[in-house]
């Protein structure tokens, strides 16, 4: 499935509040923009959404996700640990996941957290395993459970 193809992720989105919906939406696409070469691995689980990139088709290479919640979304760093948060923004008290609460677009800070993206891309390309292959522009949908607990409004 290409990036294009987006039919099942706006299935997935539908039980959200239309905002959340809008929000997720505008980041993936943010996202798409500026790794088009990576892979969208998305995991329709039970308490919520979770698409995150990847430069293979494994999420423990994934440098950055997006999980959508129905009270809003965290925009998440899988190895967040080891990146750079000079201004202290990312949250998390994990051995290495950090996130950002995003609940308005508005007051998203873009410039900042391209800049945490960009280390974190490379950290994760670092940790790649020689010979591991590459996809790229690929979505994935790697798990889809029929149960399902949320939306939690």
């Amino acid at each position: 499935m290409s990036i294009k193809d987006t039919k099942q992720l706006l299935e997935f989105l539908k039980p959200f509040p239309t905002d959340v919906q809008e929000n997720a939406l505008h980041l993936r696409e943010w996202v798409w923009d500026l790794y088009p070469n990576t892979n969208e691995l998305i995991y329709d689980n039970y308490n919520a959404l979770a698409f995150g990139w990847s430069p293979t088709a494994s999420s423990a290479d994934a440098f950055c996700a997006i999980a959508v919640y129905g009270s809003g979304i965290n925009f998440g760093f899988n190895r967040g640990s080891e990146i750079n948060d000079p201004k202290g923004l990312l949250k998390g008290n994990g051995s290495l996941y950090r996130y950002i609460k995003v609940t308005d677009i508005k007051d998203f800070p873009k410039t900042y957290i391209k800049k945490l993206l960009k280390e974190a891309y490379v950290n994760s390309m670092a940790r790649l395993k020689k010979g591991k292959p590459l996809l790229k522009g690929e979505t994935i949908v790697k798990m889809s459970l029929e149960k399902k607990r949320r939306p939690i409004l």
